[in-house]
C-alpha cells in the first residue's frame, strides 16, 4: 500500500521546509510514503528549499496557474507514482500532519473513498469572527446542495483513494475543495469526516484577495456546480414556478372573464401566456440538461476506464 502526500506550493520558502519535517514516515498498514510538491510558478526559494528537504519527487507548472490547477497537476502524478492513497496538505503548515494517519484510516478499512479533515473553526484564533460565521455558513449551504454530511467544506486537507482520485475532474480554476465534494456525491462516492487540529498560522491566507472575493467565488462555484451535476433539478424548479405563477394569473383572469369583467384584466391573459410559454420553454431545458448529463456521466465513466487501463500499462512496464 503506498501513500503519495502532495503538497501545492506558490512562494513557500519558509513555511515548506517546517511542513515536510513535520511529515510522518512510518503510518501503520502503509508500506510506502513518498512525497510530492508541486510548483505552483514561485518565484522565490521554494522549489531550491524542496530540493535540500530531500523531496524527490516534484510538478513544475512554470507560471502561477492556480490552486485547483496545482491540486490536478498533483493527484495526475501521484496516480503515475503508483499512489494507492493520495493525501492533500496545505504547505503552510496550517494542518498538523500526525492527523495524516487518522485521516487515511477510513480508506484503509474501505469504509471511504475521500476523507475530510474537520478544523475546529471556533478555536482557530486567527480566524475573524466574520470568517468563523461564512465557513460554518458555506458548510451549510454546501451539505444541503450536495446532501452531504461535509462539517468543513472549505478544507484542504484530504484523503483519496486511487479509485477517487481517477474519477475526480475539476473544472474551477480557483480551488477544488467545494467542487470535488459536489463530484463525488455526483459519482456516488463515499466521503467521510475526521476531527483534526491545526497549527498556529505562519502566514495570512493568498487565496482570495478579500472576504468579498472569497463569499462571491464560493457562492459562483456553488451554483455552477449544482448546474453541472443536479441539471434537472436546478432547472424544473424554475420551470415550474414560471408555470405556476402563469397558471394562477391564467385562472384568476378565467374568473374575471366569466364574471363579465375579463376585458379589464386583458393584461393578466397576455402576462400569463408568457410565463407559461417561459415554464414550458425552461422545463425542456431541464430535460435536455438531463439527457446531457447522462452523456457526461458515460465519457466520464469512459475516462476512467482509460485511466485505469493506463496505470496498468505503466505497471506492467515498470515491472
Amino acid at each position: 500500500m503506498k501513500l503519495v502526500i502532495q503538497i501545492p506550493c506558490f512562494n513557500e520558502e519558509d513555511a515548506l521546509p517546517v511542513t515536510l519535517a513535520a511529515l510522518p514516515v512510518h503510518i501503520e498498514g502503509i508500506d510506502e510514503i513518498e512525497i510530492l510538491v508541486i510548483d505552483d510558478g514561485s518565484t522565490d526559494g521554494t522549489v531550491e528549499a524542496a530540493r535540500k528537504a530531500g523531496v524527490k519527487h516534484m510538478v513544475s507548472l512554470g507560471a502561477n496557474k492556480g490552486l485547483a490547477k496545482a491540486f490536478t497537476a498533483g493527484i495526475s502524478k501521484a496516480l503515475d507514482m503508483g499512489a494507492d492513497i493520495i493525501v492533500n496538505t496545505d504547505a503552510d503548515n496550517q494542518y498538523r500532519a500526525e492527523y495524516i494517519e487518522c485521516l487515511i484510516k477510513p480508506i484503509l478499512e474501505n469504509k471511504a473513498d475521500i476523507v475530510i479533515g474537520t478544523r475546529p473553526v471556533d478555536k482557530i484564533e486567527h480566524f475573524s469572527p466574520l470568517k468563523k460565521f461564512l465557513q460554518k455558513l458555506g458548510s451549510a449551504v454546501m451539505r444541503f446542495v450536495s446532501s452531504s454530511n461535509v462539517q468543513d467544506a472549505p478544507s484542504g486537507f484530504r484523503a483519496f483513494s486511487k479509485n477517487a482520485a481517477l474519477q475526480l475532474n475539476v473544472f474551477d480554476k480557483y480551488t477544488y475543495t467545494l467542487e470535488t465534494i459536489m463530484q463525488a456525491r455526483a459519482k456516488g462516492l463515499v466521503i467521510d469526516c475526521v476531527e483534526v487540529e491545526v497549527n498556529p498560522e505562519m502566514r495570512k491566507s493568498r487565496l482570495f484577495r478579500s472576504m468579498f472575493q472569497y463569499i462571491r467565488r464560493s457562492i459562483f462555484t456553488m451554483l455552477r456546480m449544482f448546474i453541472i451535476y443536479r441539471p434537472f433539478r436546478f432547472f424544473i424548479v424554475f420551470g415550474l414556478l414560471f408555470f405556476l405563477a402563469g397558471l394562477i394569473l391564467g385562472i384568476r383572469y378565467l374568473y374575471y372573464y366569466y364574471t363579465g369583467d375579463g376585458i379589464g384584466h386583458i393584461q393578466s391573459l397576455i402576462l400569463a401566456a408568457v410565463l407559461l410559454i417561459f415554464g414550458v420553454q425552461i422545463s425542456l431545458i431541464a430535460v435536455l440538461s438531463e439527457l446531457l448529463s447522462i452523456n457526461r456521466k458515460l465519457l466520464e465513466d469512459v475516462q476512467f476506464r482509460v485511466k485505469l487501463e493506463g496505470l496498468k500499462k505503466n505497471t506492467d512496464g515498470i515491472k
